[in-house]
This record gives structure tokens, sequence and C-alpha cells, in this order.
């Protein structure tokens, strides 16, 4: 007769303890991905102009090789933090939305990876780095801000789509909406050449890599505190 009873109640206390378990590795993962591009961003510091010749990006990288190094570690180091976050996430959002943002986060990651390289390459034999090659393979990388747009639009667009349809909080509707609308905008730079919006510039770098940043770490504290389970057709179970 105790067995009977007391069967059914174990797997509800595990799934119970795992859903604890989730919500605490969302919220440290977010707030641990957030830290780690943000001293990734510091270490890296102030990059070359889109204006400065190839002698000057040059002398930048011979001068700020270990920092640019820096910046590639803690990034590669960021890669697995970012995957925990989006796959969490993830689980916690209906089909098709889930699936649309997960896509979004997975080309997020393979494209700064990409950017990590060549930048990480240029730092690497700078005592044989040619001006030219130098402007060039940094006009390449710059180009990471302006297609970077289409993975972070895919992440934010079908949960501002949920935010619309009142399944997430209004304030954070509001925030993701902010954010979508500028990275949209921010599609611009790919026509860009110099100043606010270049490739790589202002817009890039600082406005639109800090709203994603505070909307994405908002969403990621709020799925990890408001329910420890997923969104089942928009409603929280």
């Amino acid at each position: 007769m105790k067995d009977t009873i007391s069967k059914p109640t174990v797997p509800v206390i595990v799934a119970e303890d795992r859903g604890i378990r989730s919500s605490t590795v969302l919220w440290v993962s977010t707030v641990l991905a957030v830290i780690m591009y943000g001293a990734a961003t510091i270490a890296l510091g102030a990059p070359p102009d889109s204006t400065a010749d190839g002698q000057a990006v040059a002398d930048w990288f011979a001068s700020h090789g270990e920092q640019v190094r820096v910046w590639a570690w803690l990034l590669t180091l960021f890669a697995p933090v970012f995957a925990t976050v989006a796959t969490l996430i993830r689980d916690r959002l209906p089909a098709p939305y889930k699936d649309v943002y997960f896509f979004g986060a997975i080309a997020f990651i393979v494209e700064t990876a990409i950017q990590s390289w060549l930048w990480a390459g240029l730092s690497w034999h700078v005592d044989q780095l040619q001006p030219a090659t130098a402007r060039i393979l940094l006009d390449v990388a710059s180009f990471w801000g302006p297609v970077l747009t289409g993975a972070t639009v895919t992440m934010l667009a079908p949960v501002v789509l949920l935010a619309l349809r009142g399944k997430l909080p209004r304030w954070l509707g509001i925030l993701l909406a902010v954010a979508l609308v500028e990275q949209l905008a921010e599609t611009v730079t790919v026509f860009g050449h110099t100043g606010f919006t270049a490739p790589g510039g202002p817009m890039n770098v600082y406005l639109g890599a800090g709203l994603f940043a505070a909307s994405g770490t908002a969403l990621g504290l709020t799925l990890a505190f408001r329910s420890k389970t997923p969104i089942v057709d928009g409603n929280p179970v």
C-alpha cells in the first residue's frame, strides 16, 4: 500500500527540483554571460576608426595585440555560457517561437566566433602585418556588426510576438520591441561609410550592442524567476 501511494509523488518532486535547478542555472548563466561580454569589450578598448588608413590600423594592432587576444579568449569562454542561456530560454518558449529564437542564437555565436578569428589573426604576426592587409581584414571583420543584426532580429522577433500576445510582462515586451526596432534600423550600417552608421561603428558597437544586451538579460532573468516550467501554447504551465 505504501509503495502504491509513494510512487506517483516521486516524479513530481524530481521534476520540481529539476525546474529549480534549471532556473538557477539560467539566471546565473545570464548574469555571467553579460559580465564576460562586458569584460571582453573593456579589454579590447576603442578599435581603429573607420577612416584610419592601413598604417594606422597596423600600428593599432601592434600596440594592442595582447588586448585583442584577451578579448578573443573571453569570447571563447563566453560561447558555452551563451549557449546555456539560449538553450534554457528555448526550453521555456513554445514552438515555433523557440526554434526561430534558437536559430538566431546559433547564428549569433557562429558569426561572433568568425569575427574573433579575424581580429585574433591580425594580432598575431604584427611585425609582418602589411598596412593594406590590415585595413582590408579589419573591413571584413567590421561587417560583423551590420550582418549580425539578422541574427539578433531572428532572436528578438519571436519573443516580441509572444509579448504582444500578452504571454510575457508588458515592460519586457516594450524593452524587447525597442531593441528589435533599433536592430532593424541598424541594418542600414551595411551601407555606412564613416561616423555613427559605419560598419563596426558606434551604432553597432555601443547603441545596438547595449540595447540587445539589456533586452537579452531582462529576458533571461524574467524567464528564470517567473516560471520554472516551459510556456506551452503561450501559457506558463
